[in-house]
């Protein structure tokens, strides 16, 4: 069956106004009439059970940094000025607009060697922060009921060993000369983690969870597969058996050219992986391990030519969406490019399904 592409703000079709963690300025998106609860397709989406369309982040999703939902201190992605902040471990941050982000404050380190942890680190105190107000507010405010509540929870075990020891350098150095005190500080930063989880998913409906970890360079790895199987890898599997207990998708970000480390991935269990297009063959590992782990890729909303629009959706929808294992969302563009885009991405995919389920 054919589906309809309304055109931009055609009359008749309900629009919402759609704003990103990235840019103050929002735009106006179509209200998509679904055929089936969204909820229901995200999940037969994520265990590649025949899904009726690919889930769009724009329109199925509610998203949430774990900043809004504890009050403690991050960067303001909107921003365009340099600025530092001090996070809730301590560590001191600058905000970067040419580097698109936050990086270590220079000339600042918090913790010189990983042997001390025990005394030095912290743990931030989850009673001082009003967790419980946070969510009350933003499940007033922000919550559409009927859609994904998407939570992002923040860093992971080896970045936050990272920003602790002040870059990769030391980082590296602290794996391979101090293997068994990084591992007791990765369990340690796993059960706080598991906490913090505990603390939200009180409050929050939780659908989804998506776990921030880099594991590498556009080059390869920061690390080796021995050093994932000796250090990384037990406390990683251990906090996404506790996430996925709960029946929500996990997604894991991991930035980085990380290819051979999708074997450990795809036995820690995460459901879909967010990873780097220009650092990864995402094409061939969707081949080789898209019957066991799905992928975040995004659709391009470049132009306001329609058959580049069909063109840019269909490239996504036909190469990851086969089997399911795949949930997208609208990458820049004009408004109406983005609308285009949107309508296209779901009507596609729904034909898409139709024909290949």
């Amino acid at each position: 069956m054919k589906y309809p592409r309304p055109p931009y703000l055609a009359e008749g079709i309900p629009v919402k106004e759609y704003g990103s963690v990235f840019a103050k300025s929002k735009i106006m998106i179509p209200q998509l009439e679904y055929p089936i609860d969204v909820r229901e397709n995200f999940k037969r989406a994520y265990t590649r059970n025949n899904p009726v369309w690919v889930p769009n982040t724009m329109t199925d999703m509610c998203n949430v940094m774990n900043s809004v939902l504890t009050g403690a201190p991050e960067a303001d992605w909107s921003r365009k000025d340099r600025y530092d902040w001090t996070d809730w471990f301590g560590v001191e941050w600058t905000f970067v607009p040419d580097a698109g982000g936050p990086m270590l404050k220079p000339g600042t380190q918090f913790l010189d060697d990983i042997t001390k942890w025990e005394s030095r680190v912290k743990f931030p105190d989850l009673n001082a922060y009003d967790i419980k107000g946070c969510c009350e507010t933003w499940l007033k405010e922000k919550y559409e009921p009927g859609k994904i509540l998407h939570v992002n929870i923040g860093q992971g075990c080896t970045e936050r060993l990272v920003a602790l020891l002040g870059g990769y350098t030391d980082a590296m150095v602290a794996l391979a000369v101090e293997p068994e005190a990084v591992k007791d500080f990765l369990e340690a930063f796993v059960d706080f983690t598991i906490k913090f989880f505990d603390k939200l998913y009180e409050y929050l409906p939780i659908d989804m969870i998506t776990y921030h970890d880099d594991w590498g360079t556009e080059r390869d790895t920061f690390f080796s597969e021995r050093m994932m199987e000796e250090i990384v890898y037990d406390p990683t599997k251990r906090l996404f058996d506790h996430f996925k207990s709960k029946d929500l998708c996990l997604e894991h970000h991991c930035c980085g050219r990380i290819e051979r480390f999708l074997p450990y991935m795809v036995e820690q269990g995460a459901d879909f992986l967010q990873i780097q297009a220009r650092a990864n063959n995402i094409k061939m590992l969707k081949e080789k391990y898209g019957d066991k782990i799905g992928f975040n890729v995004m659709v391009q909303a470049d132009s306001e030519n329609i058959e580049d629009v069909q063109a840019n959706v269909r490239k996504v929808v036909d190469t990851y969406g086969k089997g399911g294992g795949l949930y997208s969302g609208v990458m820049g563009g004009t408004p109406k490019a983005v609308w285009d885009t949107v309508m296209e991405l779901f009507a596609y995919s729904r034909e898409y399904y139709e024909e290949n389920n």
